[in-house]
């Protein structure tokens, strides 16, 4: 947001919580959405150096072998695919970028509160009041303290599953380099693997290792330790060993928590709310970034366009709207499939949704939610679909 905000001329201060600007969270899938924004920014060609190139993603029942999930881009036309990336790959592509732009970043400052009248002010968490600005965006993620200052703010509701995560070294034998793979035990156990790239130039390939489990039981399962959890993933899918044989402390495992939340208007007086902190969901479509990603890109082509910062505020959320409002509907419906107590919905996913998931134009279909496609975001952004780039689009 900031370097789309730079290089259109305006003067930007970005305010990081951090004392040290830095990533945070394992590995993510850059969409086809999502590259078409770094293409737009210039970028693509540092993320593609960086990620690793997938084209499909696989799941299968860990006790019967039985394929639940098979899902390719190429399914839709333009040989499209999406890229893996670990979180401080692309953390580093645009920190840098704003580096060299010489945005001015100010860090370990939490911000509190914001006023706004005829322009706007901050409140730090010191006291220091900031400002005054003539917008703000607000980019803080899903715990938002600005997100209050909108007259009808949506506090996340708690996922009952979140996932342990880590970061390991790449064993490439047994696994696919181009697929997401997953192993299911009915919809309360997911393991996944995703070949991540490298996080920075010269660094060596890494995999995203993740595993479902409700935030409430992580005390439990570190009471039994570390060996018997082990065992049990193990037990599930025999060549997630070369994965497991990395990791010799819980503390190598990040837990990650989930909420779901969508504003109904992301955007009040000099205010702009971006990303999580306007939308949060479970990551099952591997959205999350790609949409932070197309908020950026929605409010610079905005404030490009309007005459007035309210008359881009509005155009903002109205190019952004139906294409959150369908995939975070999206996501709602499906995480209970793959992640839940129930022994109904797993059931029907291995036998029904299998089936009919070959039979077109359902393979069309879920190429297009996976790629963020089933509503064409650039529509009303401003971005042509035929800006998107050969190199990953065809």
């Amino acid at each position: 947001m900031a370097l789309y905000l730079k290089r259109a001329g305006h003067r930007v201060t970005v305010f990081e919580r951090f004392e040290e600007p830095k990533p945070v969270g394992s590995g993510l899938i850059l969409q086809p959405t999502g590259l078409t924004v770094l293409a737009d920014l210039g970028l693509l060609d540092d993320i593609l150096a960086l990620g690793s190139r997938i084209d499909r993603l696989h799941g299968a029942d860990a006790s019967t072998g039985r394929t639940v999930l098979d899902v390719r881009y190429d399914a839709q036309r333009g040989g499209r695919f999406g890229l893996a990336v670990h979180r401080a790959a692309l953390f580093g592509v645009l920190y840098r970028a704003a580096q060299r732009e010489k945005i001015a970043i100010e860090t370990g400052v939490e911000i509190e509160a914001l006023e706004t009248g005829e322009r706007a002010t901050l409140t730090c968490g010191n006291g220091r009041r900031t400002g005054p600005f003539d917008l703000v965006v607000d980019a803080s993620g899903s715990r938002s303290k600005l997100r209050r200052s909108v007259g009808t703010p949506s506090e996340p509701r708690p996922l009952i599953y979140g996932a342990f995560w880590a970061s390991l070294t790449w064993r490439g034998e047994d696994f696919d380099e181009h697929a997401l793979l997953q192993r299911y035990d009915k919809a309360s156990v997911m393991i996944g693997v995703l070949p991540i790239g490298r996080p920075e130039p010269g660094a060596e390939r890494m995999a995203a290792f993740f595993w479902s489990l409700k935030p409430a039981d992580v005390e439990r399962v570190r009471a039994v330790g570390l060996d018997a959890w082990k065992e049990r993933l193990v037990a599930l899918w025999p060549e997630c060993e070369a994965y497991t044989s990395q990791i010799g402390d819980f503390d190598q495992l990040s837990l990650a928590r989930y909420g779901h939340h969508t504003m109904k208007l992301p955007a009040g007086r000099r205010l702009a709310i971006i990303g999580d902190a306007a939308h949060s969901t479970s990551p099952q479509l591997g959205q999350g970034a790609n949409m932070a990603l197309l908020d950026a890109a929605a409010l610079s082509h905005a404030l490009a366009r309007m005459a007035s910062v309210e008359a881009a505020l509005e155009a903002y959320a109205k190019a952004r709207r139906w294409h959150v409002r369908v995939f975070q509907a999206l996501s709602l419906a499906f995480t209970p499939f793959y992640q839940s107590d129930s022994i109904a919905l797993p059931f029907i996913r291995d036998r029904l949704v299998a089936t009919v998931a070959k039979i077109p134009p359902a393979p069309q279909f879920l190429a297009s939610m996976v790629a963020g496609t089933v509503i064409d975001p650039f529509r009303r952004i401003g971005l042509a679909e035929a800006k998107w780039s050969d190199r990953f689009c065809g």
